[in-house]
């Protein structure tokens, strides 16, 4: 059997976890990799992230799989304390998703499995995949950061591979995050950034600022309020993307704005194209689809989500981004950000489609 008949019987079982919809959009390009090379797809999710997808790829077969539910507190400074209190829901869903690994391959045959950052679906019965970007997991505390990579590379390892959408080498986008002193001690592949859109065709400008709201509540709805508040005093038009897939609910915008709840790949790309400058959070998916496309953004951290936080300020340094907290004046940043210096980067050629061959011939 050549290479080329061999993908084509492959069946694929794709699990993105549900904490926002960055994990969710960032599987798309992978998707759409996998079904290139004539795989089967089988996507497993629910909620929002099930609802994204399914607009996405309306003929694909989804099989039900409970999200983690992470629930995020108003404050940052009980942050840390709200998510430590979620420690044994996050550890039972693991294992709630692990049991449910093993029952469906019993009844059903997959010859690999793809989970972007879903601890708990491993197994020796087929090749697995573990999607990340933070083989570092930032931490208040430098013994608390090596205990959580201790627990981090501890799933990791159960996985036969893990893939990281950042570069190998040079400037990269996670920094530290994606490339630590110390690696797992299973095989890691660097795709390069991934993004679900195209190359942007050039356009006149019809909004001055689009906003994309993402992540999980109450904060998306706490910055959409702040936003809202300073959206009058922004000159020209604004587009504001609220990030509810599946939500019909409409909400009282400032004259000189239009608001969709969401967009899909090539009403986001259309928008995207005929947008000056990109107010969103600093997910990291986001993140690469900015990069990709080349558009000037300002980063807002989610407020003590460590991860958000430290990636504004490294691209900030690197001048591939401007950034400010969310507790900052929006208004005098967002003038601020129309003088600043950027200095995008020129990316090269990803390297998804060398790592899926390459993966696939394996099996």
């Amino acid at each position: 059997m050549n290479f080329e008949q061999n993908l084509r019987s492959l069946k694929i079982l794709l699990a993105p976890l549900d904490w926002g919809l960055g994990h969710a959009t960032r599987c798309i390009p992978i998707i759409k990799q996998l079904q290139k090379n004539g795989c089967s797809v089988t996507i497993a999710a629910s909620g929002s992230v099930k609802t994204l997808l399914q607009g996405e790829f309306p003929g694909i077969n989804f099989i039900l799989l409970d999200g983690y539910n992470v629930q995020y507190s108003a404050s940052k400074r009980f942050l840390p304390v709200k998510i430590l209190l979620q420690a044994p829901k996050i550890m039972a869903t693991i294992k709630r998703e692990q049991r449910w690994l093993q029952k469906l391959l019993a009844k059903n045959r997959f010859d690999a499995v793809i989970s972007d950052n879903r601890f708990g679906l491993y197994t020796k019965k087929v090749p697995c995949i573990f999607i990340t970007h933070q083989l570092l997991i930032q931490a208040p505390y430098n013994w608390l950061e090596r205990l959580v990579q201790q627990v981090n590379y501890n799933y990791i390892n159960r996985y036969s591979q893990c893939w990281v959408p950042d570069f190998k080498k040079g400037d990269t986008i996670a920094g530290r995050l994606s490339h630590p002193r110390k690696m797992p001690r299973v095989p890691v592949k660097y795709l390069g950034p991934l993004s679900r859109f195209g190359k942007l065709e050039q356009k006149s400008i019809t909004y001055s600022w689009m906003i994309i709201l993402s992540g999980p509540e109450p904060q998306r709805t706490i910055l959409e309020q702040k936003l809202l508040a300073v959206i009058p005093g922004l000159v020209g038009n604004v587009l504001l993307v609220r990030g509810k897939p599946g939500i019909t609910d409409e909400i009282a915008a400032p004259a000189n704005s239009t608001v969709a709840n969401h967009l899909g790949t090539a009403a986001m790309q259309q928008a995207l194209a005929v947008s000056n400058y990109v107010i969103s959070r600093c997910g990291y998916t986001t993140v690469m689809e900015m990069l990709a496309l080349g558009k000037k953004a300002v980063f807002i951290p989610t407020p003590g989500q460590t991860e958000q936080e430290y990636l504004a300020g490294h691209l900030f340094v690197q001048q591939w981004c401007y950034t400010c907290t969310q507790d900052e004046d929006l208004g005098l940043h967002l003038q601020q950000a129309l003088s600043f210096d950027y200095r995008l980067p020129v990316l090269g050629e990803p390297g998804l489609d060398e790592v899926v061959q390459e993966f696939m011939t394996g099996i």
